[in-house]
């Protein structure tokens, strides 16, 4: 895509403090917007890419909730599907590119929106969009962490048919993974860019090879092209007309945490590019790689109705120990995905700890001295980290008591994100793009007003799509209580608000920050 970069990179905030956006000097930069400069920038561009491709994990993004596409039809869903959600989220990686062109900080969308809105909305409207962020963050890294926990109880039933992870091995599968991926983030961070571009390079072998298997095994049987591209299911999830859009989730689950990459701009050389550069190539990079992923699953997928009754509810192992016809085969695949996915629980989890850290840097969170501080020794904010870890722990508990409870931590993720990257993106339509039009990454206006409405109608359908139930008739275990669980967060957000930050006990940014005395 497109864009434009300044030769006179020097900008004006909304209050008068001057943006300069120096290629060269990314510490003023960052003073200008009201932050001193805490973590060590040793991210490039590539490895900003790459790490924006681990946290979509083509393979685990698609596979992990790939029942959600059986359901809904089976082979149109999953290729047509695929297709409509990279145009859709590329408008929304678009529009999300200049806003973080033009506010480089850890702090992202709740940043954004306090500078796009009026003076007497941005306290309230920031607050509610970091917030709305921060749950996304936390929920969206739970879900793949627990989903990585699923696809290795899956794989083990590829051996023995009969077994079933209880609720209490998957919490301490769970756990191990938590653990893991903290120890790594906590003490790997001068290692995690290597990380990152060796994740990529996986990812693109692994595709690779599972093509080829597949294609090349196919003992469930090779479909027709017409068949592979076009076979159309409705039987299944009793939505009738509406189940195409049943099949977009595992799509549109990908490419949900494409903006978490805005945290990572303290950590990048010339961010105001960099950043945005990132954001934008995922989705068409992604998306290309993602098609010699699914083409040959639609081309060598069993019966639909076997598929939507595989063990632990977990689609992919199902699929490559069938049509590879063995376990060793299915287990090799899935090898190649477990792989991924630990990749993508580690890339996720910085991201998450990046936004932690900035919230409680603008003190917007309780004990936020102690989540913003900055281990000297690590360059991590290693609290930032415990917290995004105990977080996801004590939520893991509530699979105990409800199944059907913890799924919805899964859409809650993507309807958080989503909301809160429609806020700062319909504030700047609504002021006509007049803060991202002095962006150094900018789209020309018409094209960037068009990307704008289509990113605000999909993150508004998007939101709704979540909060739906797979399959009708709704029971106890397949209702959706996302919209219950996302209210709750957004109430205890609420009373938090009300009790500390309205009371002016908050100070929210740094003492040179223009939203310093704001509250």
């Amino acid at each position: 895509m497109a864009y434009e970069a300044e030769k006179d990179p020097s900008h004006v905030l909304s209050n008068d403090k001057t943006f300069v956006g120096s290629d060269s000097d990314e510490g003023d930069t960052l003073a200008a917007l009201g932050y001193k400069q805490e973590l060590k920038r040793n991210r490039s561009l590539f490895t900003l890419l790459f790490q924006t491709l681990a946290i979509a994990a083509i393979p685990f993004g698609e596979g992990a909730p790939l029942i959600s596409a059986i359901y809904g039809g089976g082979q149109l869903s999953i290729f047509l599907g695929w297709i409509i959600i990279l145009v859709l989220d590329e408008c929304v990686a678009v529009s999300l590119s200049e806003l973080a062109s033009r506010y480089p900080t850890s702090a992202g969308p709740y940043y954004w929106s306090f500078q796009l809105a009026k003076e007497q909305h941005r306290t309230v409207l920031s607050f509610i969009t970091g917030w709305i962020w921060l749950i996304g963050n936390w929920t969206i890294t739970l879900s793949v962490n627990f989903g990585l926990a699923s696809l290795i109880s899956a794989t083990a039933a590829m051996y023995h048919p009969d077994f079933a992870a209880s609720s209490w091995q998957l919490l301490l599968i769970f756990y191990a993974i938590l653990l893991i991926s903290f120890v790594i983030c906590t003490f790997g961070n001068r290692f995690l860019p290597m990380v990152d571009t060796i994740c990529a390079a996986w990812t693109a072998l692994s595709i690779l090879i599972i093509l080829i298997s597949l294609s090349v095994s196919a003992k469930a049987g090779r479909h027709s092209a017409s068949y592979t591209l076009g076979h159309y299911d409705t039987s299944l999830s009793g939505w009738g007309g509406f189940t195409f859009f049943i099949g977009l989730l595992p799509a549109a689950y990908t490419f949900s945490a494409i903006g978490m990459i805005s945290s990572m701009a303290e950590e990048v050389a010339d961010p105001t590019i960099k950043v945005p550069r990132a954001i934008s190539l995922c989705v068409p990079v992604g998306g290309f790689a993602g098609l010699f992923f699914i083409l040959p699953i639609c081309a060598t997928l069993p019966p639909l109705a076997d598929v939507s009754a595989a063990p632990g509810f977990q689609a992919l192992p199902y699929i490559f120990h069938t049509v590879m016809g063995t376990p060793g085969g299915g287990l090799g695949l899935m090898f190649l995905v477990l792989v991924i996915t630990l990749f993508c629980s580690i890339s996720i989890t910085v991201a998450a700890s990046r936004t932690t850290w900035a919230f409680a840097r603008d003190d917007a969170i309780p004990l936020a001295r102690l989540w913003s501080k900055v281990s000297p020794q690590l360059g991590v904010p290693v609290f930032a980290l415990v917290l995004v870890t105990v977080v996801q722990m004590l939520l893991g508990l509530i699979n105990l008591g409800s199944t059907s409870a913890f799924t919805a931590f899964v859409s809650v993720g993507v309807m958080a994100l989503q909301i809160s990257y429609g806020i700062p993106i319909a504030l700047s339509l609504w002021y006509k793009r007049t803060q991202v039009s002095q962006a150094r990454w900018k789209l020309p206006s018409a094209i960037g007003t068009t990307a704008n409405v289509v990113a605000i109608c999909w993150i508004s359908f998007e939101t709704v799509l979540f909060s739906m139930p797979t399959a009708l008739p709704v029971t106890q275990v397949s209702m959706n209580y996302a919209s219950v669980v996302l209210c709750g967060f957004l109430f205890i957000a609420a009373a938090w608000y009300i009790i500390y930050a309205r009371r002016g006990n908050s100070s929210w940014i740094l003492s040179k920050a223009p939203i310093t005395n704001c509250l």
